[in-house]
């Protein structure tokens, strides 16, 4: 069993930027791939980037690359999302995901994920 929780999510004007946190706890943390996804309001829940429990692979939903970056940090047990050039169409609901480990998958879809956490908000203004 894994907890998530996250946090640093905000009101933020478009272009600026934030770093939102997942601390985890629980089972060992290196051994999972983990991942951000977003829901906006009326919206499905869509995948944003996810990072290997290697901590050297990374994938990005095209519309974020060069702009976010997922990193993780094993000894605090805590993934990372750095988001810059912040536009108002992300504005969303920002959860982080757990999935234990399999070689050469990084998975990209939320039923892939089995460990949740409750959301940190995002708000974009223009």
């Amino acid at each position: 069993q894994v907890q998530l929780v996250e946090s640093g999510g905000e009101l933020v004007q478009a272009g600026g930027s934030l770093r939102l946190s997942c601390a985890a706890s629980g089972r060992a943390f290196r051994n999972y791939n983990m991942a951000w996804f977003r829901q906006a309001p009326g919206k499905e829940r869509e995948f944003v980037a996810v990072l290997s429990w290697t901590g050297r692979s990374t994938y990005y939903t095209d519309s974020v690359k060069g702009r976010f970056a997922i990193s993780r940090d094993n000894a605090k047990s805590t993934v990372y999302l750095q988001m810059n050039s912040l536009k108002p169409e992300e504005t969303a609901l920002y959860y982080c995901a757990a999935t234990i480990a399999r070689v050469g998958e990084l998975p990209k879809y939320s039923r892939e994920y089995d460990y949740w956490g409750q959301g940190t908000q995002v708000t974009v203004s223009s």
